[in-house]
């Protein structure tokens, strides 16, 4: 799809237009105020401690290199960099939050059109802190490598430490012939069990996949009645590796504690294998994983807002350790990284979740958030909308009667643990259009759904969020989402019924005024429940993400200001791409921005657009906004009508004597805003009055160009 264009950075420089000056605008990465959140956050966890819930917090902040560079940081998931950027911020974070913890290679999702799964690195210690693995390698003293002729020994003593003899066989790496791989059948049933793998000469290579060898045996060739759990030995002269056989959680720890005993005269090894799922709580897990363009952290269980915080503050320091940030300097602009910063809730354990003994308060969120629309598209990227990763519920594939029966039906549901009511009722309502239950505003494909191995975990994870270029915007934001969550626990502050939004939620809803407006009246909402969060907080995050285009005034309290606006860019027919699959594609050449006068401006002033008067109005508050083509893409909505600018904005006085305008500006891309032209650099006008621009659709704020 076309590149979305990220928020615009300072321009220094100030244009003098006769008497008008435009101001120069502020950096989007100027420190911002900051409240002090420890009284609102602490009141925050006393409701929640005296209403008797735990509610966790997860999140999934992404980053870059400080130059990223190739298609792994931009459009593909992984590449040839960001294993090692990921193993270095894994490493990062081991010695400055948990010493001694165990980092696992694993196996991640399996996409359609990726030959292999994507590789996702887990970095485990106890529930407390203290770690799962007491590795003798953490003293800091330099070890040697495992020598070749050590290997089956180790093995040895690893079978001999657990009861049980292995049987180890010798396989060929075609993709590494230097390197040495040895297999050794090992479970665990009731106590550990290992087998011997007869196999022929001929069949002794692993396959041709890049990877892991454990994930590459020929186990086509594996003994009939013997489980498939292999542990498997890598050797080369930079270092070695074990892959460990699918198991528990207590013989995983187990098998790690023989492999720590053994291997101490040795470098600790890489580990590799598949984590499992640790229902119990007795782990903390850290997850680093290859996205599209992007590193994603996978941040362990946060008990509270505070622990949330900490861990923010502790990857960005970590990231500027190893060369990884949250944002990408693009020119002169700043953008976020490009990824997600998904916020997820959920309860320290299936029984003590909060939210399956009370879908009545769920249904207060979801209305909450479906009545303002600052939740879904303040905070997000460039994409919104139906088309984008994380639609609202009314905008998905859901039926506005099918989202009022549902939310109707959960709230007379008797008490009780109502998970699988809750799931069956909104899964198939919190979905895009295709019916994709992961692209959604707010997500339930994690809650409770036994068709998917991880869709039991009680979670409702908030999508409408993007990685921002400071960690304090994130972890304020996610103040805000917890602040909420409290406010409706209350059911006098819950909407009864949803919004009927209609087209306003594409055209007036998603103007920066109107975007800011109704954020405030979420904060004062808060603010008389006495969890006050300043509205300051937010608003350089606000000019972030809907930079300036042209500030002007007269000097006699008329002001004009352009802010960039959102714009549901549309999407387009699945488009074959190279590997056999489709792709989604939208249509990003579209853009638009809001012109924000204030009384003054409008009695005195108009403005024209390409020579045509905009609807500005002398008596009115209405907000207005201007849909342009920017630019000529492929594959496009309406091909046929060409980019759109440059743009020409004159201003005129109100009064129709005065010959010529009084300033004019030029709108070429958005990284420039509206600069100053001379008379004789502008376009010739019409000599006769042109034809004033309407506004799309019936009582509409948005003026197309296309039109």
């Amino acid at each position: 799809m076309g590149a979305a264009e990220g928020a615009l950075a300072a321009r220094g420089q100030q244009h003098i237009c006769g008497s008008a000056v435009v101001h120069p605008l502020p950096s989007p990465l100027a420190a911002n105020p900051q409240q002090d959140l420890g009284s609102t956050a602490a009141e925050v966890e006393r409701r929640l401690m005296q209403a008797g819930i735990a509610l966790t917090f997860g999140g999934e902040p992404t980053y870059v290199p400080e130059q990223p560079e190739g298609a792994e940081w931009s459009v593909a998931a992984d590449g040839p960099t960001k294993l090692t950027y990921a193993k270095a911020l894994a490493r990062e974070l081991e010695q400055r939050v948990w010493p001694g913890s165990t980092l696992l290679y694993c196996p991640g999702k399996r996409y359609d059109g990726e030959v292999n799964p994507r590789w996702a690195l887990r970095l485990i210690t106890g529930a407390d802190g203290s770690p799962v693995v007491a590795w003798p390698q953490a003293d800091g003293q330099p070890r040697p490598v495992l020598p070749c002729e050590g290997a089956e020994a180790l093995l040895a003593a690893i079978g001999a430490a657990l009861g049980c003899a292995l049987q180890p066989l010798e396989l060929r790496d075609p993709l590494q012939l230097e390197q040495r791989v040895w297999a050794a059948p090992l479970c665990f049933e009731e106590q550990w069990q290992a087998a011997a793998w007869p196999l022929a000469e001929e069949h002794r290579v692993l396959l041709g996949a890049p990877g892991p060898a454990g994930l590459r045996l020929p186990l086509q060739h594996f003994p009939e009645g013997v489980l498939r759990q292999v542990l498997t030995l890598e050797l080369n002269a930079s270092g070695w590796t074990l892959f460990l056989p699918p198991l528990a959680r207590q013989p995983l720890e187990r098998l790690l504690q023989v492999i720590a005993s053994a291997s101490a005269p040795w470098c600790q090894p890489e580990l590799s294998g598949v984590l499992p799922l640790d229902i119990e709580g007795a782990w903390q897990v850290l997850g680093l994983t290859a996205d599209p363009g992007v590193l994603e952290v996978n941040l362990p269980v946060c008990s509270t807002w505070a622990d949330y915080a900490d861990w923010m503050e502790a990857l960005e320091l970590a990231g500027q350790a190893v060369g990884l940030r949250s944002w990408k300097q693009n020119g002169a602009q700043v953008d976020g990284s490009g990824g997600g910063n998904h916020l997820l809730w959920g309860g320290p354990s299936l029984a003590s979740n909060p939210f399956f003994h009370r879908p009545a308060w769920l249904v207060g969120i979801l209305r909450y958030w479906q009545h303002h629309p600052c939740l879904a598209y303040l905070f997000s990227g460039n994409s919104v909308g139906p088309a984008s990763q994380a639609p609202r519920p009314d905008e998905g594939s859901a039926a506005w009667l099918d989202l009022e029966l549902a939310h109707q039906v959960l709230e007379q549901l008797p008490p009780g643990d109502q998970r699988v009511a809750i799931s069956e009722t909104l899964r198939h309502l919190h979905a895009d259009k295709s019916g994709n239950t992961h692209r959604s505003e707010i997500s339930l494909d994690k809650f409770w759904n036994p068709a998917w191995t991880a869709g039991c975990q009680g979670l409702i994870e908030f999508r409408a969020l993007e990685t921002m270029p400071h960690q304090q915007w994130s972890t304020s934001v996610a103040l805000l989402w917890r602040a909420l969550a409290v406010h409706l626990l209350n059911p006098g502050c819950r909407p009864q019924a949803l919004r009927p939004w209609g087209n306003s939620l594409h055209d007036r809803a998603m103007l920066p005024s109107q975007l800011w407006a109704d954020l405030e009246t979420v904060l004062a909402e808060l603010a008389a429940d006495d969890l006050p969060l300043e509205a300051e907080l937010f608003r350089p995050i606000w000019h972030w993400r809907f930079p300036s285009l042209l500030q002007w005034q007269d000097g006699k309290g008329a002001e004009l200001e352009i802010r960039r606006a959102l714009e549901p860019w549309p999407l387009l027919c699945d488009t074959p791409v190279e590997g056999g699959s489709t792709s989604r594609f939208v249509d990003s050449s579209l853009r638009r921005f809001e012109l924000i006068a204030n009384p003054a401006f409008r009695r005195h002033y108009r403005l024209d657009l390409q020579g045509r008067p905009l609807p500005l109005g002398s008596g009115t508050d209405q907000p207005l906004a201007v849909r342009y083509r920017l630019e000529q893409l492929y594959p496009c909505l309406h091909p046929c009508i060409p980019a759109q600018v440059p743009l020409l904005l004159d201003l005129q006085p109100s009064e129709e004597h005065r010959d010529g305008p009084l300033a004019c500006w030029q709108l070429d891309h958005e990284s420039t805003g509206f600069v100053p032209v001379t008379e004789a650099a502008a376009r010739v006008r019409p000599k006769e009055q042109a034809l004033p621009w309407r506004a799309a659709g019936e009582h509409g704020c948005t003026v197309d160009l296309r039109l």
